[in-house]
């Protein structure tokens, strides 16, 4: 049996990778924006702190790029 030999990964543009980030971080923080009115007041975020808010934030902008990663793998 011959092992094929694995391909190394597409080499993406850094402007096109930039733009991966930037449409991450805006989809999510649109996205945190639609549903913090129905979250719990704890779950809000407040300026020029570090809170639950941020995380989740955070953790939509991160899951939005994942798929978008996902999306051009496949």
């Amino acid at each position: 049996m011959s092992e094929e030999p694995e391909q190394a990964p597409a080499r993406v543009s850094p402007a096109r990778q930039w733009g991966e980030y930037l449409l991450a971080i805006l989809a999510g923080n649109i996205l945190y924006l639609l549903i913090e009115p129905r979250l719990p007041n704890a779950l809000h975020h407040h300026l020029f702190r570090v809170d639950a808010g941020v995380l989740i934030d955070f953790v939509l902008c991160a899951a939005i790029y994942g798929a978008i990663r996902l999306v051009r793998i496949a």
